[in-house]
């Protein structure tokens, strides 16, 4: 009976494995453009203690990342609040872990 349950629930354990490995990979994607955004953060300081660009230049630029950065945030915290740890997933529902 437990190999006639595994076949039927196939088609839906398929799906859930897709959607979990689509927001692991958005997620890895958001890290490494917020790394991206830090690694422009500390080549922007570094060209304003050179010189290279005025305090305007570099406040401007900074806001622009610091934005980015925020939204990053903010997007990673909207997904955390509809994930509840509490609710039942459907393949606990059907009854595998």
């Amino acid at each position: 009976m437990l190999l006639v349950d595994d076949i039927l629930c196939f088609p839906v354990t398929s799906i859930l494995w897709i959607f979990r490995e689509i927001n692991k990979i958005a997620h890895e994607e958001l890290d490494g453009e917020g790394q991206l955004i830090n690694e422009q953060l500390r080549l922007l300081y570094m060209q304003l203690e050179t010189g290279r660009i005025t305090e305007q230049q570099f406040d401007a630029e900074e806001k622009i990342l610091l934005d980015r950065l925020d939204a990053i945030d903010r997007r990673l915290e909207d997904e955390g609040e509809f994930e509840d740890p509490g609710a039942v997933t459907a393949e606990q529902e059907i009854g595998h872990p």
